[in-house]
C-alpha cells in the first residue's frame, strides 16, 4: 500500500473506494428505500413493507460480500509486500562502512549522525535500498538523484522531501512509518523530548534514522577526520579521488572509537575501502598547505 499512499497524495473515504457499479447499485437501493418509506407512510399494506425489508437485506448481504472480497485482496497484497522486506533486526550497509558499525549493520531503531558529508550519508542507504528497503531523504536539496542511482539506490523505493521547512521533524517522524531508513538534515534545535518520541517511533516501526549533522544521543557518529585529494600534479591534472579517514564514535563512550580509510569517492565514483598507503606509494596525493594571509 505504500506506493498508493504516495500516488494518491492523501487518504480517501470508504465510499470513494467503492467501484462505480457498486455506488450506482447502492444509490438505486437508497432511492427504492425512500420510495418504499413514502408508500408506507401513505398507508401501503404490510406486504409492501415486508418486500422492502427483503430487498434491504439482500443489499446488505451483497455489500458484505463485496467488503469481504476487498479485505481478502488487501491481505494478499500486504503479504506480497511483506515478503520483499529486508530483515528488520539489522539493515545491511555498504561493505566499506561495515567495520565502523556495531555488528557490521544498521540497527533497526537506531540513530546515526553523519556531520557534513552528504556522500557518506548517502552511502549508508545504498545496501539497504538494494536489498529492497524503502528510504526517505528529508531536507537535503543537494541530494543527487543520478548519483544515488549510480550508487545502487533504488529510486522506485526512494522518497524525497527536499524542502520541509519548519515541519522537518514532523515530516521525518511521519516517513518513519513507511521507510526503513530516513536520512534527514536537522533544520533547527532538537529538544530531548522530541528525540525521545522519535526514537520510540523508530523502535516501534523498525526504522533507522541517519542525521546529516549532529543528533543528540546518536548511537553512532561517523565523522570525516582527515581528507586528501589526489590527481593534481605540478600545476596540471584533475582531481580524481578523495582519500579520507572516517572515525566512528558512540554516545557516552558506548562505542569504542574506530577509524578506517575510505576512497570517498574513488576515481570511478564508488565508495570503497582505501588501499594502504604503502601499496600506493607511487600515487600523487594533494595535501593541505599553509597559505599566508
Amino acid at each position: 500500500m505504500i506506493e498508493h499512499m504516495f500516488e494518491y497524495e492523501g487518504m480517501q473515504t470508504a465510499a470513494a473506494l467503492r467501484s462505480p457499479d457498486e455506488r450506482g447499485d447502492r444509490g438505486r437501493g437508497d432511492l427504492e428505500h425512500i420510495g418504499r418509506n413514502g408508500a408506507a407512510r401513505s398507508g401501503s399494506g404490510a406486504a409492501g413493507a415486508g418486500a422492502g425489508a427483503g430487498v434491504r437485506a439482500s443489499d446488505h448481504v451483497s455489500a458484505a460480500r463485496a467488503a469481504l472480497d476487498r479485505i481478502t485482496s488487501l491481505r494478499s497484497r500486504v503479504a506480497d509486500m511483506e515478503a520483499t522486506r529486508v530483515d528488520t533486526e539489522g539493515l545491511p550497509t555498504a561493505d566499506a562502512l561495515a567495520p565502523l558499525l556495531p555488528g557490521g549493520a544498521i540497527r533497526a531503531g537506531g540513530t546515526y549522525s553523519v556531520p557534513e558529508s552528504v556522500l557518506l550519508a548517502q552511502t549508508m542507504l545504498q545496501a539497504a535500498s538494494a536489498a529492497g528497503a524503502w528510504c526517505a531523504v528529508v531536507g537535503v536539496p543537494s541530494f543527487g538523484v543520478e548519483a544515488a542511482a549510480a550508487a545502487g539506490i533504488d529510486l522506485d523505493r526512494l522518497v524525497l522531501v527536499p524542502d520541509p521547512g519548519d515541519q522537518w521533524l514532523a515530516v521525518t517522524a511521519a516517513l518513519a512509518d513507511v521507510a526503513q531508513i530516513v536520512l534527514t538534515r536537522p533544520l533547527g534545535r532538537v529538544v530531548p523530548g522530541d528525540v525521545a518520541r522519535l526514537s520510540a517511533r523508530l523502535r516501534q516501526r523498525g526504522a533507522a534514522l541517519v542525521a546529516l549533522g549532529s543528533w543528540p544521543g546518536a548511537d553512532v557518529t561517523l565523522r570525516v577526520t582527515e581528507s586528501h585529494w589526489s590527481g593534481i600534479g605540478q600545476g596540471h591534472g584533475y582531481l580524481t579521488e578523495r582519500r579520507v579517514t572516517v572515525t566512528a564514535s558512540g554516545r557516552a563512550g558506548a562505542v569504542r572509537p574506530t577509524s578506517t580509510e575510505l576512497l570517498l569517492p574513488a576515481a570511478d565514483g564508488s565508495v570503497r575501502a582505501a588501499v594502504p598507503v604503502a601499496a600506493s606509494a607511487g600515487a600523487r596525493v594533494l595535501r593541505p598547505v599553509a597559505v599566508a594571509s
